[in-house]
């Protein structure tokens, strides 16, 4: 098989001709590759993507598009419905606070080793130290909660998201 198929997608009234190419080693397209760009395309997420093919639901993401049957010149219906502008504005909020989340993860790490170090090095008998040392323990242990608490409320909004996306899935 070639390693890219054309398709037809219709959605809705809109009728979309794609060029399916195969991504990374794949040596043909998989679904996964056509529903990535379906989604570029109409603005529908892979997660809401409904992909139907002569009559029968197309799920199973890593196989090639040979083995369901779509070659060039098939036509594949979406259903499915595009985020909200308001939707996508947070999606884009949530990844912004998720690149953040991650930077502080990298920076508490290097101050953990940071301290680890000083208090190694740090004899008992150095009672300043040791008083400054005990402050800057009760500080972190404060941040610490301080990210178990919000990582608490992200994990809730996890798990309402996840549930609402199974909900429209089905």
């Amino acid at each position: 098989m070639s390693d890219s198929v054309t398709v037809t997608v219709s959605y809705g009234s809109e009728k979309h001709k794609l060029q399916i190419s195969a991504q990374g080693d794949a040596a043909e397209p998989t679904l996964q590759d056509m529903a990535v760009i379906i989604e570029q395309i109409t603005g529908v997420p892979i997660t809401f993507q409904k992909l139907i093919y002569k009559g029968k639901s197309l799920k199973e993401m890593d196989k090639p598009l040979s083995a369901l049957g779509i070659k060039n010149g098939c036509k594949v219906m979406l259903i499915g419905k595009r985020n909200s502008p308001e939707e996508d504005a947070e999606l884009r909020k949530l990844k912004d606070l998720e690149r953040s989340v991650e930077l502080v993860a990298n920076k508490l790490e290097e101050i953990s080793k940071e301290f680890t170090g000083l208090q190694k090095s740090v004899p008992d008998n150095f009672n300043d130290c040791r008083l400054k040392r005990k402050n800057l323990v009760k500080k972190v242990q404060g941040l610490l909660a301080q990210c178990d608490t919000v990582e608490g409320n992200i994990g809730q909004e996890m798990d309402k998201l996840q549930s609402k996306n199974m909900a429209l899935s089905e």
